[in-house]
């Protein structure tokens, strides 16, 4: 027979701790599912960028896509293309595979869209240097693009600070740097073979 000093004691671990979640997909020992603890964390995590980035009238599929960094943020208020955000992402994972190749560590840690399309670190059959070789030349072919539009410092280190360094203060960069910012990706998308426009338009600004 149970004392009742062991049923109080039963009754407070009962009470201790959060409720038990219901409806909540488990296994035979009772642990929750990682399915639904994934769910979990997704919903908490999409429910703060919405909140913290000002993103409450964007649709969710879009806030998971491309409200986790700032150059996404930037094509959710208007202000870029989504041709011009594939742009930017490709010099910033042409910049990936440059540090990859050469053995230097990526410029930031912050998170961005860059693990959606892995970085090609080269055949099989390649030597670390011929690996080296390549990715420093499709960084410099990209880095001589910028540098060959009108005002090609300023247009190349907008693009850098927004693509490869993600920082948060250019979403609310001024008109003035902002063209800076189309200049160099319309003329990575010519240069690129996309040529949209029809024509380089690297002197687009006055």
């Amino acid at each position: 027979m149970t004392s009742k000093a062991s049923r109080l004691r039963i009754k407070r671990t009962q009470r201790a701790g959060r409720p038990r979640k219901e409806n909540v997909d488990r296994y035979p020992g009772g642990q929750i599912k990682h399915s639904e603890r994934e769910n979990e964390v997704r919903a908490t995590v999409m429910e703060a960028r919405t909140r913290v980035h000002y993103l409450h009238k964007t649709p969710e599929k879009d806030v998971a896509e491309y409200g986790g960094y700032t150059a996404g943020r930037l094509y959710l208020d208007g202000k870029i293309t989504e041709e011009q955000l594939k742009a930017g992402n490709e010099y910033a994972i042409v910049i990936m595979r440059y540090c990859q190749s050469v053995g230097i560590p990526f410029p930031t840690a912050r998170a961005q869209d860059l693990g959606r399309v892995k970085g090609f670190a080269g055949e099989e059959s390649q030597s670390a240097q011929e690996r080296a070789t390549k990715a420093t030349a499709a960084m410099t072919r990209l880095l001589t693009i910028l540098q060959s539009c009108k005002d090609g410092p300023q247009v190349k280190q907008t693009i850098h600070n927004l693509f490869v360094m993600d920082e948060e203060a250019l979403r609310l960069m001024p008109e003035r740097q902002l063209l800076w910012l189309r200049c160099g990706l319309n003329e990575l998308i010519y240069q690129e073979g996309l040529r949209k426009y029809g024509k380089s338009i690297n002197n687009e600004i006055a």
